[in-house]
């Protein structure tokens, strides 16, 4: 596949250009690793590298073209250079018009929040694909091509792994896609150039503040998203959420909200909430769902309120989505010998509120609640003594351990969790490093009836420790324990 590159270039904005803009290009890099002969090189200032600093090996690799943000002093003959206001935004542009903008030719639908969005697209990928749609899935979990599944190693995928991906799934005979729109991703610009049918506000609390500096900052990244929607597109958010009708503001989109609370366009009420299900009242239908938890009703809310803004009926979306069950490792339930394990993604303030409080809903009587916690090295220090806080109000025991400490020493990130603990709390608490050792130990304390939740890792199948990934599955790991230690 090769291009102009005057082509590839439509819409971006340009400072400036040096050469032949009919140079013909057959592919697109940002990492000069990734050059290949024909290719344009996108050079991006990074957080950790400038990808200014390898022009030249991406043309010593091959390169015919530079987009820079900043002219090199040298310029080589024969090749074309670009100069742009924003090459991260000239890279979702450029992507979009060499793939031949797959985004605009299915009904592509972003979700973005703190919370919910995996159990959100994966919920509304298995519907529409119960509806005989053939969907795409971009998600934290796993990418999917109809029911072909790719890894997934960030949340929301580059600008060129997004566009391929779309055009995979276009060949495919994909009519939808659902992705998760992270902040980073909006902010990095990984989703410049898509054309969104439509896009979902969850709720937004405290995270990657590490990151985006201030909670401003992290709503502004989030609002980007719907700033940026085309006025056909439709811009759905939660009308519980105060920070819902934010996103709305400047937004050229068809505004509709969904709630339990406030008067919404999509209004639900919880009948009834057990370890079994949910029951809800939805406009005076009442419905049961496999899926727990008041968190899960807004999911359910919000995933009905897309169905049917992209026309679908609502008695059949309602029988189907009655049917289906979350993401990996969101509320996941390993039930043995009496003893109810918990295994949840909750790595945020909010999440692990939202899981503790639904687990303390569902309690009947004289269960024990053991809570496994603890918080990602390098990332937003300031949540660590709040999570801890929270989890030691919320449950009867608590054991602190290593979640992907990553460059950190975990000790030091269970100190900054426990300084957010009252001197009555640490009657309550465990401190066990070794996240497998913390898992048999909670195993070792429940008894017939107790409830152990395993919080901050969910469907991760690995633990990140100096900048290796080891084998790691909490729900693996819990079955083990529970087998062993409580043979029936």
């Amino acid at each position: 596949m090769s291009q102009k590159l005057k082509d590839i270039l439509y819409k971006v904005s340009l400072v400036s250009t040096r050469g032949d803009m009919e140079t013909a290009i057959s592919h697109l890099a940002f990492d000069s690793r990734k050059v290949q002969a024909g290719s344009v090189f996108i050079a991006m200032p990074g957080t950790q590298v400038d990808g200014h600093d390898y022009i030249e090996k991406a043309l010593d690799r091959g390169a015919v073209a530079v987009v820079c943000e900043i002219m090199p002093r040298e310029l080589r003959e024969g090749i074309a250079y670009i100069q742009v206001l924003n090459s991260s935004k000239a890279l979702g542009l450029m992507a979009g018009n060499f793939y031949g903008q797959p985004s605009g030719k299915l009904k592509l639908v972003a979700v973005t929040g703190t919370n919910g969005k995996t159990t959100t697209v994966t919920l509304l990928h298995q519907l529409f694909s119960e509806l005989g749609y053939t969907c795409g899935l971009i998600s934290t979990v796993e990418n999917k091509i109809d029911h072909k599944t790719i890894p997934a190693s960030h949340t929301t995928p580059d600008a060129i792994a997004i566009n391929e991906l779309l055009l995979q799934m276009l060949k495919a005979g994909c009519t939808h896609c659902f992705m998760e729109a992270s902040s980073h991703a909006i902010v990095q610009e990984r989703t410049a150039g898509l054309r969104f049918a439509g896009a979902m506000f969850s709720n937004i609390s405290h995270d990657h503040l590490d990151y985006h500096g201030s909670f401003d900052a992290y709503i502004q990244a989030k609002k980007k998203l719907f700033d940026e929607l085309p006025k056909e597109a439709f811009a759905l958010v939660n009308a519980d959420d105060k920070r819902g009708m934010v996103m709305l503001q400047n937004c050229k989109g068809r505004h509709f909200t969904f709630g339990l609370r406030y008067p919404a366009d999509f209004k639900g009420k919880i009948l009834a909430n057990s370890l079994q299900g949910l029951e809800m009242d939805l406009e005076g239908k009442q419905v049961w769902f496999r899926l727990i938890g008041e968190f899960n009703a807004y999911n359910l809310l919000g995933v009905l309120g897309i169905a049917l803004l992209l026309g679908e009926e609502e008695d059949e979306i309602l029988r189907q989505l009655s049917r289906l069950k979350g993401a990996p490792g969101r509320f996941d339930q390993v039930v043995h010998a009496g003893i109810t394990a918990i295994i949840d993604y909750a790595h945020t303030p909010d999440a692990l509120e939202n899981v503790l409080t639904t687990i303390q809903k569902l309690r009947t009587g004289g269960e024990t609640l053991i809570s496994l916690v603890g918080c990602g090295g390098n990332r937003d220090r300031s949540k660590r003594p709040i999570m801890a806080k929270k989890a030691c109000q919320l449950s009867d025991q608590v054991i602190f351990t290593s979640d992907n400490p990553r460059d950190e020493d975990p000790m030091n990130i269970i100190g900054e969790m426990e300084a957010g603990i009252s001197p009555v709390d640490h009657k309550k608490t465990l401190i066990i490093a070794d996240r497998r050792a913390a898992i048999k130990a909670a195993c070792n304390m429940a008894k017939k009836g107790d409830i152990i939740l395993i919080a901050g890792k969910g469907h991760e199948t690995y633990q990140e420790i100096r900048g290796v990934k080891h084998p790691f599955d909490d729900k693996e790991i819990v079955k083990e324990f529970l087998n062993l230690l409580h043979q029936e």
